[in-house]
């Protein structure tokens, strides 16, 4: 059965995921914005999207640029979820797994720190 959460709920769950980041970590983070969207872009079956640049492919002489950017999708969290334990550890997945894109992880190591 469906589990949804009101917006500032399901808010919240995403924070509180962001916390569990390694303070390591933490510097990496200053040039992301983390989104919470009702849905993905139409066509699109997602449950969080990483756009940008991982940091792991940057170089120091390339150009400032706009934050790059974790859009976590609510409705299809809620779709999956089967009651609130579920829902929660289901964002605390995606949204560690899209930080880990910026990072520039490998699916490897992302299993290797329980982010995917």
């Amino acid at each position: 059965m469906p589990h949804h959460l009101p917006p500032d709920r399901f808010e919240a769950l995403v924070v509180a995921a962001l916390d569990e980041v390694p303070e390591e970590f933490w510097p990496a983070l200053e040039n992301l914005v983390v989104v919470v969207e009702d849905d993905p872009p139409p066509g699109e079956d997602l449950l969080g999207l990483y756009e940008g640049v991982p940091i792991t492919e940057r170089s120091p002489l390339d150009p400032p640029v706009l934050p790059d950017r974790i859009s976590v999708y609510r409705h299809p969290h809620g779709e999956e979820a089967a009651d609130a334990e579920d829902l929660a550890a289901l964002v605390r997945e995606t949204v560690l797994h899209e930080v880990g894109h910026h990072l520039g992880l490998s699916e490897t190591r992302l299993e290797e720190l329980g982010w995917a």
